[in-house]
């Protein structure tokens, strides 16, 4: 919101004496912060001139040297514009003026020539090009012959204004207008608002006999609409002009200016339409898809059904809140203009403004607007059009309207107000910002509780601690003493669990990261076979992240592939994380763990490894153990395919007999090198309660460690082989561990596998007869029930 001065004034008296830096400073202290605080035109030392002599440089092809009178002077100054010539009256810029872009006019010699100054086009001085004719763009600016010599040209244009460029919150949307600021302003400073014109005549039949309002669709709570007849299409006067200008709205003619003139001055956006292109009614409705319209910039659009549309009955005419369209814009040639003014859903305004054109009116209508306003508006754009434009308003509005128009009522007592903000105000402080806020306050019989009405224009406000900030803004922050808190002590709650976890995952060597949770539509399916509803946003700030994620792992996926853009193979990556889900309209989300290996892995000094499955075994191995799920887990193939996965390199995690988590390694469609993860899902883990920690004695007497080879079909898991193995040794068996799995052709469908087996007592060292009869008895079982081979 670009705030000017001089439009500002004409609501709120402000002292000369308060500059632009001031009141921009003033206005951040109650919480509206600005960008920047100028004049409109930072151009110094400029002067009208007349041009009494214009001759054609003697060593230039385009340059003149004029003589111009200044008023106290003539001076000789060149200038290449051209358009200049004798009689004409000019902007000059006098030796030391300084003008937009670090330029400082000095006198001097231009080929040969004396030049003692500069003569002017609008933009040399500030002006944005934007808002000036063509002539005005390719030369000098021209000024009228009453100009006075000698005298400031702008104060004579009247552009001596000053803006200040806001970043309102999204919440204020009444600061999107002049009388909003004026409100804002005069609370601050403690001065009335002053009451806008709404005066006009109106004559001949009743609008509401011959022209009908449809409204088709629930998103449109109010529209009026009225009629000004004969028009006189011309331009502006300069200080509606000025105001555009400094607005930053660029001025077209008188009947197209007021509309924004009052959407300015009101913060309720209007659309002028050719009635007599028009018909005899307007309809609000949402589109049909695939129906298209031309608007005001003359692109055919298709429109879609979420799309409100401003329609004649038969076909559409305009994009509600956005752009009105081609076929019923005003022209030189209109004579009679409907005014519409309405309220539509702000969501639906701003979701087909992101797909057209964002622009002043279609910001207001996302901010919400005041019902009371759109009245104001309309009213206040009939007296202009009736001033400045010649016009002859019909009687009569046709009005729709299904909004609640009264004010709200919130109770408040001055306890709450101090408690909340620390201070010791009175109620009669209180009382005293509601007034300057033009808010209407009453007393109960105790003079205690303050009952606050608050005006429709603050749809900012709803609840009892939105009054304490007004409080607290206008009362002033730097005004409120500070003081220590003092407030009961409460036990904190730290999630103990997951802090083991990530100290366990750092103490294994991976590095915590945090991703975010929002990824692409197209990967929300990968990696699981889970089946579930993506949570796709409604208006998400990029299509890349348009979805919440269920799994980790393509968040991870994602760091892992720019860490490999930046030249870095060893990545070891660990994020405790949440997923998300809809499943028969059940929304939920599930805590997990999620890991990313590749690369050379650290072992120790001078020792690394290239990460492959059984480093991310381990590593799950290592959680699961750590957090008492020992001896209660299993890996297992997948019943169902993942197919983001190598085939051979993926199991799922069994606790208990169900599935909690995945390993494995990605597919090298995905990733040609070879990149292992690990997804454990802590809800359903962490559900599964374990038992005490038990500690076992370690024993006095030695342990043997022996090792077999046997040859096995492909086909028979680790997990089988381990199985017989335990059980064929019984309580002799300490550990054992497969450290080696070979295949080749000569072996065909078989594979050879290696254990190193530990054994040992707590009762007896161990003799060699005892330690081989197990042996034999393991590969006797290994052949018995898995038709396994002793290697040789």
């Amino acid at each position: 919101m670009i705030l000017s001065k001089n439009f500002l004034k004409d609501y709120v008296d402000i002292d000369e004496s308060i500059d632009i830096k001031t009141l921009a400073e003033d206005m951040t202290r109650v919480g509206n912060e600005y960008d920047e605080a100028e004049k409109l035109v930072p151009a110094t030392k400029l002067v009208i001139g007349k041009v009494l002599e214009c001759i054609d440089h003697p060593d230039s092809d385009h340059l003149h040297c004029c003589k111009v009178d200044i008023g106290t002077e003539v001076s000789k100054i060149v200038c290449g514009a051209p358009n200049v010539r004798a009689g004409i009256k000019v902007i000059v810029a006098l030796p030391g003026a300084n003008l937009p872009g670090d330029v400082t006019i000095k006198a001097g010699i231009i080929r040969g020539e004396e030049s003692n100054g500069m003569i002017c086009a609008l933009y040399e001085i500030g002006i944005d090009k934007k808002f000036l004719s063509e002539e005005d763009k390719n030369g000098i600016h021209i000024l009228p012959e009453d100009s006075p010599v000698g005298k400031n040209p702008i104060e004579y244009l009247k552009l001596n204004d000053e803006v200040i460029d806001f970043e309102l919150t999204a919440n204020r949307g009444d600061l999107l207008s002049i009388l909003g600021m004026a409100y804002e302003i005069g609370a601050i400073y403690d001065k009335s608002v002053k009451p806008i014109d709404l005066s006009h005549h109106e004559s001949g039949e009743d609008l509401n006999k011959s022209f009908n309002v449809k409204v088709n669709t629930e998103n449109c709570s109010l529209f009026l609409a009225r009629k000004a007849l004969n028009v006189t299409i011309k331009e502006s006067p300069d200080f509606i002009k000025n105001r555009l200008i400094a607005s930053g709205i660029r001025p077209i003619n008188n009947v197209v200016d007021i509309s924004n003139y009052v959407m300015l001055e009101c913060g309720q956006p209007l659309h002028f339409y050719d009635a007599d292109r028009l018909g005899n009614v307007i309809e609000t409705r949402m589109a049909t898809k695939g129906e298209k319209l031309t608007t005001l910039d003359g692109i055919e659009r298709e429109l879609e059904e979420t799309d409100i549309v401003i329609s004649d009955g038969k076909r559409p005419i305009g994009l509600a809140g956005v752009m009105g369209g081609l076929d019923t814009e005003i022209e030189v040639s209109t004579k009679n203009v409907l005014i519409e003014a309405a309220i539509f859903d702000s969501v639906k305004i701003r979701k087909t403004s992101k797909k057209i054109v964002r622009s002043e009116a279609s910001n207001r209508f996302e901010k919400g607007l005041d019902p009371n306003r759109t009245y104001m508006a309309i009213e206040r754009a009939v007296k202009l059009l009736e001033e400045y434009a010649n016009a002859e308003i019909q009687t009569g509005t046709v009005i729709y309207d299904k909004t609640d128009k009264t004010e709200k009522k919130i109770d408040i007592t001055a306890k709450d107000i101090n408690n909340l903000l620390g201070t010791n105000l009175s109620v009669a402080d209180a009382r005293d910002v509601f007034r300057r806020l033009n808010f209407e306050v009453s007393l109960d019989g105790n003079g205690e509780k303050i009952t606050v009405s608050v005006p429709t224009r603050r749809i900012d406000i709803s609840i009892k601690e939105d009054l304490i900030e007004e409080v607290g803004r206008i009362y002033g922050v730097d005004n409120i003493e500070g003081k220590l808190p003092v407030s009961p002590i409460k036990l904190g709650y730290v999630d103990k669990t997951d802090r083991e976890i990530r100290n366990k995952m750092v103490s294994l060597g991976l590095n915590e990261t945090l991703s975010y949770i929002l990824i692409n539509d197209k990967n929300v399916h990968e990696y699981t076979n889970d089946k579930f509803e993506e949570l796709r946003l409604s208006d998400p700030m990029t299509e890349e992240r348009n979805t919440l994620r269920y799994s980790l792992i393509p968040s991870l996926f994602k760091i892992y592939e720019y860490n490999k853009a930046h030249y870095i193979k060893d990545v070891c990556l660990f994020e405790i994380g949440k997923g998300f889900w809809k499943k028969e309209e059940i929304y939920g989300e599930d805590k997990k763990l999620c890991s990313l290996m590749t690369g050379e892995y650290y072992l120790g000094i001078d020792n690394k490894k290239n990460v492959d499955f059984y480093i991310i075994k381990g590593v799950a191995e290592e959680v699961l153990d750590y957090l008492g799920y020992g001896n209660r887990y299993s890996f297992v193939l997948p019943k169902e395919t993942l197919k983001e996965f190598h085939p051979g390199q993926v199991a799922e995690i069994n606790v208990n007999g169900e599935i909690v988590g995945v390993i494995g390694r990605i597919h090298p469609e995905i990733a040609k090198d070879p990149v292992f993860v690990l997804e454990i899902n802590l809800d359903k883990l962490l559900a599964k309660k374990v038992g005490k920690m038990k500690f076992k004695d370690i024993s006095i007497y030695p342990t043997v460690n022996k090792d077999i080879a046997v040859i096995i079909d492909k086909n028979i898991t680790s997990d089988e082989i381990s199985k017989v193995i335990k059980k064929a040794a019984g309580s002799l068996l300490v550990n054992q561990k497969l450290f080696d799995v070979y295949t080749n052709p000569i072996l065909g469908d078989k594979k050879s596998v290696a254990y190193a087996l530990t054994f040992g007592s707590k009762e007896r060292t161990l003799t060699d007869e005892e330690i081989n009869i197990t042996i034999n008895k393991i590969v006797s079982e290994l052949e018995k029930e898995l038709k396994a081979e002793l290697r040789k």
